[in-house]
């Protein structure tokens, strides 16, 4: 067992440890805690915005009628229970579902919670324009409606055996229809206060937000568990990087909690020598990978780079180069040299629960260079006396773009290496994080307008079922500027036979046959080329070892349980 193996399974007992025998603080008298994401927020809605790190900053804000816990179990937040079809909830036909608000839930300004609230933030993203991020959540809903202050219903076009897309987990959470009635559609990106400062139900209210920077936070003195949250206030910071982060929490102890420690697995090992911090780590659906641009990126296309409308990519276009760069690649020394025991090669974009987990793609485990230059020899790219092949006019020339951080940096260098092997010239570039993941409509470098060949980076979903993940590979889901560049469809995957399949999944009940068509769906994908899946990644963090109660959670937000956490006395 490696040295990280056993710091990262101590860190596992330590936490549960933690987790059960949490100090019952009072509200506020654990004074302040302090949080670090070196991938900066940048926005505190959600719904404008698919960056994990807005949404787990918005979190500790705004929260969903149910969310999933640290087991991947849904569980109640905002209602009692899980409507379901054994308790009435869930309509037998399968075309509604009804929530059942807690009684006493006030917003963070005193007002009442009430299911005009709900109802509203359906609206809210639904409504044409504005660009909403999680639109999938909320696939066939044809009315959101109040039946009463605290009951609402949500209504099917179709029957869903699996109901719980719209307000479940926190890329799909409540908003406050006071506060956010004028902010609908085209609106909604103007409407900077209220997407900086949204009130909320959550343990803490924001008092102040650096964009991109800092924000600041205070006990929501009107949050319904009464001696929670333990801590009166809190910062989480942005910014830095991963190791920086980590060296925060695990050696100096400046910081109480440091997420996504995206470190080589030697340095976090050598840093938690030092006593003051605890690694914690678990493992969700999280995959670190590359998406593939089939359009014209280059600046010669102008305000059409990327779309459809500049034509394609000269290069990635055809699927012997997308092939041939995925079996050129040596997963395993990625693993080894960024990740250790938090990473596995996968070829998969949905790698979990197993039963989702496909093995049709395994082809691609195996690095295979001899093969990958056959495949371009075959296709009629040509070798040139400097290395890199050609075919008519085009040359196998990339651009390939990442967040800045020293294990992307690291692996960046590496397939660069591996593809030079099949003549393939690679230009290496990356963002700050807080740029590349911020969604801003107005930059050039955001991961969702694709202004590269190749991009490298990683996200989840919430919760067990993939559904909504799937579903945001449809063709309505790319990036454009019509939708602000706010779709989730990265790689610009356009196929009719997918988006049906999409609306299948969406229609059937059976477990075993909606695994069957979620794999199908992620072979589809892969075998297309339109994504190079590499690594499953554990997420790792750092917690300092006098704060208790952090149960780390992979199939929601991190900081999911955050008014639960406490300072050992």
């Amino acid at each position: 067992m490696t040295k990280l193996r056993l710091l990262l399974t101590a860190s596992a007992v330590v936490m549960a440890l933690g987790a059960a025998t949490s100090a019952q603080a009072a509200r506020g008298s654990d004074g302040e805690l302090k949080i670090l994401y070196w991938q900066a927020v940048s926005i505190l809605n959600p719904y404008l915005s698919g960056g994990t790190k807005d949404l787990h900053g918005s979190s500790m804000v705004i929260e969903p009628l149910a969310r999933y816990d640290e087991k991947g179990n849904m569980v109640p937040e905002l209602v009692d229970e899980i409507p379901t079809v054994e308790n009435g909830g869930v309509s037998k036909d399968l075309k509604s579902i009804t929530w059942k608000i807690s009684k006493g839930i006030k917003w963070s300004d005193g007002t009442d919670f009430t299911a005009e609230d709900v109802a509203f933030t359906a609206d809210y993203c639904l409504a044409p324009d504005g660009g909403c991020q999680q639109r999938a959540y909320f696939s066939d809903v044809t009315k959101v409606e109040a039946i009463d202050p605290l009951t609402v219903k949500v209504t099917f076009g179709v029957a869903k055996p699996f109901p719980y897309g719209p307000f479940v987990g926190s890329q799909s959470p409540i908003l406050q229809k006071a506060q956010f009635k004028d902010c609908m559609g085209p609106k909604a990106p103007e409407c900077t206060d209220a997407n900086f400062h949204p009130h909320g139900t959550g343990p803490f209210r924001v008092t102040e937000f650096k964009p991109n920077d800092v924000i600041s936070f205070e006990a929501n003195p009107y949050y319904r568990v009464a001696d929670e949250p333990h801590f009166a206030t809190a910062v989480l910071k942005g910014g830095g990087d991963a190791a920086s982060a980590a060296r925060a929490v695990l050696e100096t102890g400046e910081y109480d909690y440091a997420w996504n420690l995206q470190v080589e697995p030697e340095i976090l090992a050598q840093m938690a020598q030092a006593g003051k911090g605890v690694i914690v780590s678990s493992f969700g659906t999280q995959v670190e990978r590359l998406e593939v641009n089939p359009y014209d990126a280059s600046a010669a296309a102008g305000d059409a780079r990327s779309t459809k409308q500049a034509g394609p990519n000269p290069a990635l276009s055809d699927p012997a180069v997308r092939k041939a760069l995925s079996i050129a690649i040596d997963r395993d020394l990625l693993v080894e040299a960024g990740y250790g025991e938090a990473g596995r090669s996968t070829c998969n974009f949905v790698p979990a629960p197993d039963i989702y987990a496909s093995t049709k793609n395994n082809w691609c485990l195996k690095q295979d260079i001899a093969g990958a230059n056959k495949l371009l020899d075959d296709a009629g790219w040509v070798m040139g006396s400097d290395g890199v092949r050609t075919k008519g006019d085009a040359r196998l020339s990339l651009i390939f773009q990442t967040s800045t951080n020293s294990v992307r940096q690291g692996s960046q260098a590496l397939i660069k290496q591996m593809w030079q092997q099949i003549g393939v010239e690679t230009e290496l570039r990356n963002t700050d994080p807080s740029v590349f993941f911020g969604g801003d409509p107005a930059s050039p470098d955001t991961f969702q307008k694709f202004y590269s060949d190749v991009e490298m980076y990683t996200n989840n979903f919430d919760g067990t079922d993939p559904e909504k993940y799937l579903a945001g590979r449809t063709c309505e889901r790319i990036p454009s500027p019509e939708n602000g560049w706010l779709g989730e469809n990265i790689s610009r995957y356009c196929d009719p036979a997918y988006d049906k399949l999409a609306a299948k999944l969406a229609g059937t009940g059976k477990l075993a046959d909606r695994a069957e068509i979620a794999k199908e769906m992620n072979d589809m994908l892969i075998e297309a080329g339109t994504m190079i899946p590499l690594i499953h990644r554990g997420d790792v963090s750092a917690r300092a070892a006098n704060l208790d109660g952090v149960r780390m959670n992979s199939w929601d937000s991190q900081l999911w349980n955050v008014a639960s956490w406490s300072r050992k006395k």
